[in-house]
């Protein structure tokens, strides 16, 4: 049982991982436009990959228990994770003032960037 939960910390570090060096190389393609640019892109992929790290965090945490637990537990990690990205949106179009294009395309490479890695083969020892 324990199994499931650590395979699940590896793939969600996995995740993280590649969301932040795929969000990177956007950044850096975007600092051709400009500087903001560039800085929301970070934004907007930072957003998903800490609110991710969030998620996996509550939702993994807690060790065994009921399903009634562990499915509160996921969908409170779910919630919390968009109530960081959609949090740090805001703040990044109403108080810094970055474009908001650039951020939701770091939102989108770094939701793909998730996707990749978690259709990939499963970290860890194989059986």
């Amino acid at each position: 049982m324990f199994e499931f939960a650590a395979e699940g910390r590896r793939l969600a570090r996995r995740a993280i991982i590649w969301q932040a060096a795929a969000v990177a190389v956007a950044a850096l393609a975007f600092l051709a436009k400009s500087a903001d640019w560039a800085l929301a892109v970070a934004l907007g992929g930072g957003a998903i990959a800490a609110g991710g790290w969030l998620s996996g965090a509550v939702a993994l945490g807690g060790g065994v228990g009921p399903s009634s637990v562990a499915l509160a537990r996921l969908m409170a990690g779910v919630g919390l994770k968009w109530v960081v990205v959609i949090g740090a949106l805001l703040l990044g179009i109403m108080l810094a003032g970055l474009p908001p294009l650039p951020m939701v395309v770091g939102v989108v490479v770094a939701l793909a960037a998730q996707l990749l890695a978690m259709a990939g083969p499963a970290p860890g020892p194989h059986r």
